[in-house]
């Protein structure tokens, strides 16, 4: 199977979940995780349709968007520390992993002194795993309030990497309580729309709660080299 063969068969697999849910397939984004992808298969991708890229390492990342370009958006999809904020802006279209109101001011402040406005998405540690970064279900509300008056960083929505099982649904309750928070923002006042939940091994189950992105690495690229 190759690239563009992966690209087609999570695509349709994609329209499926949607139309089992009564949902648009255009309202689904497909971003490819590139973490220890090459920069060929990147391309491979690009032409097989993908015009969105997640990385989880800033380093790693700027060669490729060097080479690569902005004609695709590139996604901040890994851990980002504070004083990396100035980079990101840089080199992303958004950041994915929004997990504290320092690193959402530092961002806002980065954007600011360059002259834009970055979006970015909410990490929320749906299952409360000490090991993974994001705030907490409860902290969702006092944590959007803190940053209402930001100007230069646009928070869409949230994010979440629910912990994992062998059985996808297992998981599809951490997905369902991630849209439910995303309706309770929305209720108190907050109009973040994006869902960005599912991965190579669930994505079907995230697209049918309602995932706006899913982060397929695996699936299009084959096993981390």
């Amino acid at each position: 199977m190759t690239v563009a063969d992966n690209v087609r068969d999570v695509a349709e697999r994609i329209s499926r979940a949607a139309a089992r849910a009564g949902r648009r397939v255009e309202d689904i984004k497909l971003v490819a995780i590139t973490k220890t992808v090459d920069i060929d298969m990147i391309r491979e991708a690009i032409e097989a349709g993908v015009r969105a890229f997640g990385e989880n390492y800033l380093q790693e990342a700027r060669g490729k968007i060097e080479a690569i370009g902005h004609g695709v958006e590139w996604h901040m999809t890994g851990h980002l520390q504070r004083n990396k904020a100035k980079d990101a802006v840089t080199l992303f279209d958004m950041v994915q992993t929004v997990d504290s109101l320092a690193l959402a001011q530092e961002l806002d402040k980065r954007a600011g002194n360059a002259g834009k406005v970055i979006e970015g998405l909410i990490e929320v540690n749906i299952g409360e795993e000490d090991s993974k970064s994001g705030i907490r279900s409860g902290e969702l509300l006092p944590f959007l309030n803190s940053i209402k008056e930001i100007d230069n960083l646009s928070v869409r929505g949230l994010m979440t990497l629910p912990p994992y099982f062998d059985d996808p649904e297992k998981v599809r309750p951490y997905f369902k309580m991630l849209r439910e928070l995303r309706d309770m923002a929305n209720n108190d006042g907050f109009p973040i729309t994006e869902l960005s939940m599912g991965m190579s091994h669930d994505f079907e189950v995230a697209v049918e709660e309602g995932a706006t992105m899913v982060r397929i690495g695996t699936a299009i690229f084959g096993e981390r080299r």
